[in-house]
């Protein structure tokens, strides 16, 4: 149950943090936006450092770095996705590839489900698509370009989750540290060798900020709750993120929230429901 919780406090971190990182990267360049929020990012999960522990193995450092490669991939993919738009057309297809694998992942792994979980892993896999598909969905194709971008950045996120998964249970918050520490880096090396091409928009410095310490907290909150619990159930129920980006959406951006998306919370709390009894 505490496993469940705190995936789903990871759930609505990564749903703001998402909300706010792609409306920042319509300001400005999304490397822009991802140079302050990854140093933001790195700078909560150093202050963590003396409360949470962290010990630096060569399993740390290598699982730790490998998410790190994969969060500024999925950081520059998913705030274009969300910045090209429409965000609830995308985002249900960003969050479905990045709860598939993980969720292959850990029952590849031996990980086994009780009936219950057998029905509410699927039934939160569509919850996901429901919550996340806005009014007109149908009618508002995105272009190939963003749908790409959109499975890329499943794609990546999933890989950010498992290798998070993968580091040692006892080394702290190392992984977070050592993955946040590379993202970055990433981040500003592409900087400068793009920097001719980021314009001179100047980026909303508050906003992505913010974005990176909510995903700075996501991250632990599902580290945590890897740690407790198995990786099927924790990035399904983490993967439910584009509720909080859509309901956001629709308070800051007046997004109509279609009737569709009111089934999927109904469905994400049954499917939840289930899960915790799995």
């Amino acid at each position: 149950m505490i496993a469940l919780l705190l995936a789903l406090g990871s759930s609505l971190a990564y749903g703001c943090a998402d909300f706010l990182g792609g409306l920042g990267a319509r300001k400005a360049h999304v490397l822009r936006t991802v140079m302050i929020a990854a140093p933001a990012s790195l700078a909560v999960e150093l202050l963590l450092w003396p409360v949470l522990g962290a010990s630096f193995s060569p399993a740390t450092l290598g699982w730790g770095a490998a998410s790190g490669v994969a969060s500024a991939t999925a950081f520059a993919l998913l705030y274009r996705t969300l910045a090209i738009g429409p965000m609830n057309v995308l985002s249900p297809v960003t969050a479905l590839v990045s709860a598939a694998l993980p969720v292959g992942v850990g029952l590849l792994q031996g990980e086994h489900l009780a009936a219950a979980g057998l029905v509410g892993l699927p039934l939160a896999l569509v919850a996901v698509v429901l919550v996340s598909a806005g009014h007109g969905a149908g009618s508002a194709r995105p272009s190939r370009a963003a749908l790409l971008l959109a499975l890329g950045a499943g794609a990546a996120i999933a890989l950010q989750l498992i290798c998070l998964h993968q580091a040692p249970s006892d080394s702290g918050v190392a992984p977070l540290i050592v993955g946040r520490a590379v993202s970055s880096a990433v981040t500003l090396a592409a900087a400068g060798l793009m920097h001719r091409k980021l314009g001179s928009e100047r980026p909303a410095y508050a906003m992505s900020a913010a974005a990176g310490v909510l995903d700075s907290v996501a991250n632990l909150l599902f580290l945590l709750a890897a740690r407790g619990g198995d990786l099927a159930v924790v990035a399904v129920i983490t993967a439910l993120y584009p509720a909080g980006t859509v309901l956001l959406a629709r308070g800051v951006l007046a997004e109509r929230i279609h009737g569709g998306q009111l089934v999927g919370l109904g469905t994400a709390a049954i499917a939840v429901s289930l899960l915790a009894l799995a």
